[in-house]
C-alpha cells in the first residue's frame, strides 16, 4: 500500500481542503458532485484514501482551482 503520510501529499490534501471550505462546499455537497457518499471525502481528507490522478482532476475542477497550482512549490 502506497503512503498517504509523506509530506508533500499532505500538503496537496490541505490545499484541496482549502479549496473546498473557500468554495463553501461542505464534505457532503462535494461527494454529492462527484456521485460518492460523504464518507468518501471524508477518507481522502484524512488521509486514509489516497486519491489518483483523475481523481485529482475532477476534484480540481470541481473546486475550480487549477491542478498546477495545488501542486506547485512541493518540493
Amino acid at each position: 500500500m502506497k503512503s498517504t503520510n509523506t509530506p508533500q501529499y499532505r500538503a496537496v490534501l490541505d490545499r484541496l481542503i482549502a479549496a473546498r471550505k473557500a468554495s463553501g462546499l461542505s464534505q457532503a455537497e462535494l461527494a454529492s458532485r462527484l456521485g460518492r457518499p460523504q464518507s468518501y471525502i471524508a477518507k481522502i481528507e484524512i488521509g486514509e484514501r489516497r486519491i489518483d490522478v483523475v481523481e485529482f482532476l475532477e476534484l480540481a475542477r470541481i473546486l475550480g482551482v487549477s491542478p498546477a497550482s495545488v501542486l506547485e512549490n512541493l518540493s
